[in-house]
């Protein structure tokens, strides 16, 4: 992934330099399995240990050239460096395993370090959106469907709402990290017939892993299409939002803004232009992980027992769909840190439609009194549209209405066009999505 939109843990974790470091972890713990049955010393596991992972990669890299296959060079490599130093060790080191059982058991980690990391960003969105709902719970604005206003809500009910999508992304994200927590050490074609099932489960232990119950050849690849439609879904949650903010900052709504900072411009043409970049970067980028979901759902069909054509696949799509998740979390939170919120606005703008949005209130009201419902719905849509056409206020037109008249009172319609109707749920919304009120 290019620079602009890496951070450097995440970074890290997905580095050729890593990758080298964690295949050797996985082949010192094999050893380290086999220790007491071949007389392997302390010693010599303790030089496999001490080894570098940048010098290692260096020098697989060269060798590479000539082996044109990734981990032959790099168990060249090692056994170079480590020659004269543990001479028993190299007898055994790769012993009765595939190049797979060090490459998968290898990603297994990496992808369970990546979602730690993942969850720690969506943990930050989590906050950041329990704070505002919090804040803004009882903050009334337009309730929109379809970009026309329905019904009046609260801010508060909005960020509720995208704190229970994260939350559900967060579980999804547990569950995908354990998902993927699989790595194995079976052997070609995966049947055990030069090792014992008991090196795997040992190793695998020690490495934090579970052993993969029936492999092939390679971990089976729906484990890491799920991973990946796990991410897919978190960046299309975040994409939601964006668009939602970037609607809201328009022109002729102006309820929420994204941060500007000092300095910042908007256009090189236009001086004025304060832009909804951040979250346009946001929707943007959540077209680029999603985009990945195809391949790794085509990754799962392989060949007999293992191919390779999911390999050169999965160095683009794992790293990259990580990288750039992270780097989303941090933008979405650091957004919602620095969101500017316009009271002010919402009211003027739910007062745009002339009270339009209590007309459920005073359908209800009528069905209550007596009338037919077909019939109340009639004479209240009759009377919004002339609402629409006059922009007179609703509350008048429909108060003029004998039809309604002679069956509403006037604190009848009073309370129709209450807001105080609408807040009795706030609270309960807000505890159904897990955020709890302060007593006042």
């Amino acid at each position: 992934m290019i620079e602009r939109y890496s951070r450097p843990e995440m970074n890290r974790i997905w580095s050729e330099e890593n990758r080298t470091k964690t295949m050797i972890e996985v082949e010192k713990e094999f050893v380290m399995a086999l220790a007491k049955e071949k007389g392997l010393a302390k010693s010599e596991i303790a030089a496999l240990s001490a080894l570098k992972g940048s010098r290692l990669l260096q020098k697989a890299k060269e060798l590479e050239t000539k082996t044109n296959h990734d981990v032959v060079a790099l168990i060249s490599a090692i056994a170079s460096e480590l020659d004269g130093k543990a001479p028993n060790l190299l007898r055994y080191l790769h012993y009765g395993l595939t190049s797979s059982d060090v490459l998968d058991t290898a990603l297994a980690i990496q992808m369970r370090e990546a979602a730690d990391l993942l969850l720690k960003g969506q943990d930050c969105v989590l906050a950041e959106l329990k704070n505002l709902a919090k804040k803004y719970a009882m903050v009334w604005m337009a309730g929109r469907t379809h970009g026309v206003h329905a019904e009046p809500m609260t801010l508060g009910i909005k960020f509720a709402s995208w704190y229970a999508e994260a939350l559900r992304g967060k579980e999804r994200l547990l569950r995908a990290k354990e998902v993927v927590s699989y790595g194995k050490l079976s052997g070609a074609v995966g049947t055990f017939s030069q090792i014992p099932e008991t090196l795997e489960a040992e190793v695998c232990r020690n490495l934090g892993l579970n052993f993969e119950p029936v492999s092939t050849q390679v971990v089976p690849r729906d484990r890491h299409a799920e991973f990946i439609q796990v991410l897919v879904l978190i960046a299309a949650s975040i994409e939601r939002w964006a668009t939602e903010i970037r609607h809201l900052q328009r022109t002729e709504v102006l309820e929420l803004e994204e941060p500007f900072a000092s300095g910042q411009k908007g256009s090189s043409a236009m001086p004025h232009k304060r832009n909804p970049v951040l979250c346009e970067n946001l929707v943007g980028l959540s077209r680029i992980v999603r985009s990945y979901s195809q391949a790794a759902v085509e990754d799962i069909s392989l060949w007999h027992e293992r191919d390779i054509s999911h390999s050169s696949v999965e160095r683009v799509i794992l790293p990259d769909a990580c990288i750039l998740l992270d780097f989303m979390l941090a933008r979405f939170k650091n957004v919602l840190a620095g969101l500017l919120v316009y009271p002010e606005r919402m009211k003027e703008n739910m007062d745009r439609s002339h009270g339009l949005m209590f007309s459920q209130r005073v359908l209800l009201s009528l069905i209550d009194s007596g009338m037919e419902r077909l019939k109340a719905y009639e004479v209240v849509q009759e009377n919004a549209m002339k609402c629409w056409q006059t922009r007179e206020p609703f509350r008048s037109v429909i108060a003029a209405d004998p039809a309604v008249n002679k069956r509403l009172s006037k604190k009848d319609l009073d309370r129709c066009f209450d807001l105080s109707a609408y807040q009795n749920s706030v609270e309960r919304l807000l505890e159904r999505a897990g955020i709890k009120l302060e007593k006042k």
